[in-house]
């Protein structure tokens, strides 16, 4: 009888697998804040509320919001071993990025908050 040749088996990592969907919930979570901030600004910039001292103060925190959001970028781009940032070596740094994502993506959505507020008590400019 003739032998068949033996295939090998694919090894599929879990730890992989998790941490390729974890990265795809944070790009989504990114491309919403992402969003909200470029409406923000919009809105800011066509009441012409922009050239005011709350609107002033307002673009300044979509300033810090989007400095915020280029960090987890960078960082989402280590996570996933693309562009020129080197990719973390242990779980424990992995831990330590999404520890550091969380805290930026949440402090980006206080500050797109408090300028959503904001900008609801600006009367457009005449």
């Amino acid at each position: 009888m003739p032998r068949r040749a033996a295939r090998q088996a694919q090894i599929f990592s879990l730890a992989e697998a998790r941490l390729a969907r974890r990265l795809t919930t944070y790009r989504d979570r990114l491309d919403k804040v992402i969003r909200s901030n470029k409406r923000a600004i919009g809105k800011l910039y066509t009441t012409g509320s922009l050239f005011t001292k709350v609107g002033a103060r307002a673009g300044r925190d979509l300033l810090t919001a989007h400095e915020h959001l280029l960090r987890v970028v960078t960082l989402l781009d280590r996570l996933g071993d693309e562009g020129d940032v080197p990719a973390p070596k242990s779980m424990k740094e992995v831990e330590a990025i999404f520890t550091e994502l969380d805290t930026l993506l949440d402090r980006t959505g206080e500050l797109t908050a408090q300028t959503s507020e904001l900008l609801g008590d600006l009367k457009p400019e005449s």
